[in-house]
């Protein structure tokens, strides 16, 4: 039987190579890249054509859920299984939108990383109870209506969380391989979308909507 190929994308090290330890006694699965950031991130996939990666939601730069947006968009056959240490429902919820295959706290993960990355890449949806209980929360609310985040394009998204953590638009066009005039203009029209009239505002937003992670994630 065919080995399950992975990457780990996490900024710390550490809990790469922890992972990494993790999964190096399992027979059917194997670490085949990792990855320091979202862009490196989807970089990897494409090129490694893995069938999972391991997603951190805060990272430099590309952050998970925007990385995980690019990577459905160019490479849809590797799954995401988002791993991290908060379980904020806003997250939550943007992540399972953007398709990923389930969410698993860092606290909870241990030895059955390995049963989750089965079950994800079989089509399952993997949830930890906690981030479940939230799902379901969700579920029973009626939808909102009328997010201006949802009417962003994916590169908007991904514009508006680089914007709002402070980089130029310099910074922008390197992070996503666009020049710096398409990186104003994907700025003026989340600020437009988003009736934003400076970056105070734009970061107000993305803290309110889950788009920045509060500190400690």
């Amino acid at each position: 039987m065919d080995r399950i190929r992975v990457v780990i994308a996490d900024d710390h090290g550490i809990l790469r190579e922890g992972i990494r330890a993790l999964l190096a006694g399992v027979p059917d699965i194997e670490v085949v890249g990792e990855a320091a950031d979202g862009l490196a991130a989807v970089e990897m996939c494409c090129r490694l054509d893995p069938d999972l990666v391991l997603m951190d939601i805060a990272m430099p730069g590309l952050g998970g859920l925007e990385a995980t947006l690019q990577l459905r968009r160019e490479h849809p056959r590797t799954r995401v299984l988002v791993l991290t240490q908060y379980e904020d429902r806003e997250y939550v919820r943007r992540f399972l939108k953007a398709g990923v295959a389930g969410f698993v706290l860092k606290k909870a993960a241990g030895a059955g990383i390995a049963d989750s990355i089965r079950a994800a890449v079989r089509g399952g949806l993997v949830l930890d109870p906690e981030v479940a209980r939230h799902a379901l929360d969700d579920v029973r609310k009626p939808p909102a209506k009328g997010d201006p985040y949802e009417a962003l394009t994916d590169r908007e998204k991904q514009v508006l969380k680089l914007v709002a953590e402070g980089h130029s638009n310099k910074d922008v066009a390197s992070a996503l391989g666009i020049t710096v005039k398409t990186a104003m203009s994907h700025r003026e029209h989340v600020m437009l979308k988003l009736d934003a009239h400076n970056r105070t505002d734009l970061v107000r937003f993305a803290l309110e909507r889950g788009v920045l992670p509060p500190s400690g994630i």
